[in-house]
């Protein structure tokens, strides 16, 4: 296995000592492969072209098992496939809070804001086991670091109280990522996410309680979630949120979520390969005029149901949720 691997978001790859590997009854069918990194705080490249600089990813493979999810690639510089190891071989950094908190402490430290939830979802259920994250939220609060989270996980309200004593002396935000709220689809394409209406009641307490929170639609996924009725029912159910925001980007299918998403379409909807075929035959990314299109349709959504982007309960100037992905304008739809 391969740990000295890891790339993605310019990680540190290195290591203290070997894995190890554990399975619990109560998380059947999960491995957690528990590790002690060197760093934790991970520059993300320049060429990104995403609205942060630095990241925090506590965890490595993601349990929410979203057939589309544009990380899996990952997984394969570790010598696990892209599909059910990346859903159930899970890399831990069980030293990540302690690390955080000597880096931001570091001389070199400018204090800049961290992404977090930007590669896989650090309320995933391992959070569950770990609690990773109260610790790391704690270092950032003690040294007032401005950050924030997106995640597609309830468990975030666990640590609440910590967000808010965070919110009281630095900038923090959250964003949900709810891309449709058709019950059908979730169970097939997130079978290990809360479902989508969990997940927005999870923005609503969160702005309720004075943590900024919007929504990104992500992703839109052409032929199944892209016409004006769903696109028009996920904007209003994100407006009873009272998000601070809401932005769409369109599925993109970078190689290994690409080959994994295939088979999911061959299995649930073979008529619609070739179609994905002609729309993706120039690469990862939906033809950029489609992106548009989607894009405008839920900003003029958003202005119907009075989205507002851009405001925060705490701190007016808060940076924009994290937002994963890279290198392509945000994407909309085949309306």
């Amino acid at each position: 296995m391969r740990w000295d691997a890891l790339s993605l978001d310019g990680e540190d790859p290195g290591l203290f000592g070997s894995p190890v590997t554990v399975d619990t009854p109560e998380f059947r069918g999960i491995t957690f492969h528990e590790i002690r990194a060197k760093s934790i705080i991970n520059a993300v490249p320049a060429a990104s072209r995403v609205p942060f600089r630095w990241t925090i990813n506590p965890y490595r493979g993601c349990s929410h098992a979203c057939v589309y999810c544009y990380a899996r690639n990952t997984h394969k510089y570790l010598d696990f496939d892209t599909g059910r190891d990346f859903d159930s071989q899970i890399v831990v950094k069980v030293n990540a809070p302690e690390l955080v908190r000597r880096e931001l402490a570091a001389p070199k430290w400018a204090g800049e804001h961290i992404a977090m939830g930007t590669n896989v979802d650090c309320y995933q259920r391992a959070e569950g086991r770990y609690r990773l994250m109260p610790g790391i939220i704690e270092a950032l609060r003690d040294a007032a670091n401005p950050f924030s989270i997106l995640t597609k996980g309830s468990l975030i309200l666990r640590d609440l109280p910590l967000l808010e004593e965070a919110a009281d002396r630095t900038e923090v935000s959250a964003a949900v990522s709810v891309g449709f709220v058709d019950k059908e689809l979730w169970r097939l394409l997130e079978p290990g996410t809360p479902s989508p209406l969990k997940r927005l009641e999870v923005c609503a307490t969160l702005n309720e309680h004075g943590i900024g929170c919007g929504v990104l639609m992500s992703p839109i996924i052409p032929y199944l979630t892209d016409s004006p009725r769903r696109l028009e029912a996920a904007v209003r159910r994100i407006a009873e949120t009272g998000a601070t925001s809401v932005s769409a980007i369109v599925l993109h299918l970078r190689p290994g979520a690409r080959e994994w998403f295939t088979r999911w379409l061959r299995e649930h909807h073979p008529e619609l390969v070739a179609p994905y075929e002609r729309l993706y035959g120039g690469g990862a990314y939906a033809p950029k005029d489609y992106q548009h299109r989607i894009a405008r349709r839920v900003r003029d959504l958003a202005d119907e149901y009075g989205i507002r982007g851009g405001r925060n309960l705490r701190h007016p100037r808060t940076p924009p949720p994290a937002a994963p992905y890279s290198a392509e304008p945000e994407q909309l739809t085949i309306l």
